[in-house]
């Protein structure tokens, strides 16, 4: 597996407008890029992300819409993927592919969600974060 750099970590948020206030207004975050339901604050390196949280599912990591998801990017995710199965690793989700690129969810041993995510650099006018072409992986 070839993980280049952590690109986000993405957090469902209750309240986007007041979780954004607290990170850019009181904690000095910068805010770097929004798009719809999207806020990436930082400068360089790993980015926070904030999107709403779905409030009809309970707030566990293993829930995609309201848990703490980590961002990975991989040059390959097939092959990310068949790697971590061989061993043991539990996919929560197998590979996706969108506009943005290939993504699969796996599972730690905590069962916190990670996001391995190729990103396609044919939609570069859409890059919603530097390098990591995210989205939510609903």
């Amino acid at each position: 597996m070839n993980v280049k750099r952590v690109g986000n970590v993405i957090l469902a948020v209750k309240d986007l407008t007041k979780s954004v206030e607290f990170y850019n207004k009181i904690l000095g975050m910068p805010i770097k890029r929004t798009r719809d339901n999207w806020v990436d604050l930082g400068q360089s390196g790993a980015l926070l992300s904030l999107h709403p949280a779905n409030e009809s599912a309970p707030h566990v990591s293993t829930s995609v819409d309201n848990g703490i998801l980590i961002g990975l990017l991989v040059g390959d995710v097939a092959s990310a993927v068949d790697e971590l199965k061989s061993k043991d690793v539990r996919i929560y989700r197998d590979i996706q592919e969108r506009e943005a690129g290939k993504n699969a969810i796996i599972l730690d041993p905590d069962d916190y969600m990670i996001s391995l995510f190729e990103p396609s650099f044919i939609s570069e006018k859409n890059i919603q974060t530097g390098g990591y072409i995210g989205f939510t992986p609903a």
